[in-house]
C-alpha cells in the first residue's frame, strides 16, 4: 500500500530546551496536524535559504510564546513516516539543538497545528504519546506512533522547483567527513570541472539517500569517493549555505540551499586515495599533513570545508 504514496523530503529543526527543575518543553499536535494529541519537541521546516539556528528560534516563539538562544547541536537524525490519507510518504532530516531561555511568556494557541505547550519531567514525558524522534532526542523508548512505509521508494537528494523569482530552486541536506589518519592527516576531495566550485578542495561526502541515516550515508560516501574505511567518531556541527544562482550540471542557474552535517571520522588504516565514483563531482582526492592544510589559500577551500575545518581544530 505505502510504496504508491508520493515521497517528500523536508529539513526540520527543533529545541530541547530545560528548566532549572530539569523539565522538558514539549508542545501537543492538535486535531489540524496528522497526528493529533501526540507530542513533540517545539519545532519545524527550514524555509528555502533559513540557517537552522534560525527556525528553531523563529518555530519555538511560534509554538510556545518563548524566545531562545541556540546553545548547542544534540543531535542529527532522520526518519520516514507514511501519511497515507494524505497519500504521501516524507523523509524528514531533523536536526536536534539546545537551546536556552531569553526571555517571552509561555502560552497555548488557538486553531495552529500545536495547541499545548507544557513543562514535563521524563518520566513524565515517558508516559505521554511522543513522536519517535522525540522520544529518541530524550533518550526514551520509542513508541508506535509513526506509521512507516512498506518500502523506501526511489528519490533523488534533491529535485529543483520554480521558485517565486523565477529560479529554480532546490534544498539538500548532505553529511560529509573531516577524516583523520593516524598521523594527523585531513583527507580533502577536489570539484570537478562543471560542478559549483570547481577546482576548490571539499570535504568527503554528500546527499544522503532518501530513508538513510546521515552517518551511515557518510560512511558509505567516504569509501565511494576516496576508497577509505572509516568510523564515526562525533558530530561536530552543521554548515548553512545559499548559493542563489548557481550553475552545474543540470545546465540552468539553482538557487542551492545546502544543510550539511559534518562528523570527525577517523580512518585507522589509510590507503592511497582513489576516487571510485569516475566522472562525478570528485575529480581527486588527496591526504594533506597539518602545514599543506594551513598553506592552503582560504579561495581554494568550498565554505563548509572551511567551516568544519576550523571546527575540528585543524587549521
Amino acid at each position: 500500500m505505502t510504496a504508491t504514496l508520493q515521497p517528500l523530503r523536508r529539513i526540520a529543526a527543533y529545541a530541547v530546551c530545560t528548566d532549572s527543575a530539569d523539565r522538558v518543553l514539549l508542545v501537543r499536535a492538535s486535531p489540524l496536524s496528522g497526528t493529533p494529541g501526540v507530542w513533540s519537541l517545539p519545532g519545524g521546516a527550514v524555509d528555502h535559504g533559513e540557517d537552522p539556528n534560525h527556525t528553531v528560534v523563529r518555530e519555538t516563539a511560534a509554538e510556545t510564546g518563548l524566545s531562545v538562544l541556540v546553545s548547542g547541536l544534540r543531535d542529527v537524525l532522520a526518519d520516514l513516516r507514511a501519511l497515507p490519507e494524505r497519500g504521501i510518504t516524507i523523509h524528514t532530516d531533523r536536526l536536534i539543538y539546545e537551546v536556552a531561555i531569553r526571555g517571552g511568556k509561555l502560552c497555548d494557541r488557538v486553531d495552529q497545528p500545536t495547541d499545548l505547550v507544557r513543562w514535563v519531567t521524563l518520566d513524565e514525558a515517558g508516559e505521554l504519546p511522543l513522536r519517535p524522534f522525540t522520544a529518541r532526542a530524550l533518550g526514551l523508548p520509542p513508541g508506535p506512533i509513526d506509521q512507516c512505509p512498506e518500502e523506501t521508494p526511489d528519490f533523488p537528494s534533491f529535485y529543483a522547483v520554480p521558485g517565486p523569482d523565477g529560479l529554480h530552486r532546490a534544498q539538500r541536506f548532505a553529511a560529509y567527513a573531516v577524516a583523520t589518519d593516524p598521523a594527523g592527516r585531513v583527507l580533502l576531495t577536489r570539484v570537478s570541472d562543471g560542478y559549483p566550485g570547481a577546482g576548490c578542495w571539499h570535504l568527503p561526502g554528500g546527499g544522503t539517500d532518501y530513508g538513510e541515516q546521515p552517518g551511515a550515508a557518510l560512511i558509505r560516501e567516504l569509501v565511494e569517493e576516496t576508497g577509505q574505511r572509516g568510523r564515526l567518531v562525533e558530530l561536530l556541527g552543521v554548515a548553512s549555505h545559499r548559493d542563489a544562482a548557481s550553475l552545474g550540471p543540470e545546465g540552468y542557474p539553482i538557487d542551492w540551499h545546502g544543510v550539511r552535517a559534518f562528523y570527525r571520522v577517523a580512518v585507522d588504516s589509510p590507503a592511497p586515495p582513489k576516487v571510485c565514483d569516475v566522472g562525478g563531482s570528485t575529480c581527486e582526492a588527496r591526504w594533506f599533513g597539518p602545514e599543506e592544510l594551513d598553506a592552503l589559500p582560504a579561495e581554494r577551500l568550498t565554505e563548509v570545508t572551511a567551516e568544519a575545518v576550523q571546527a575540528a581544530r585543524l587549521g
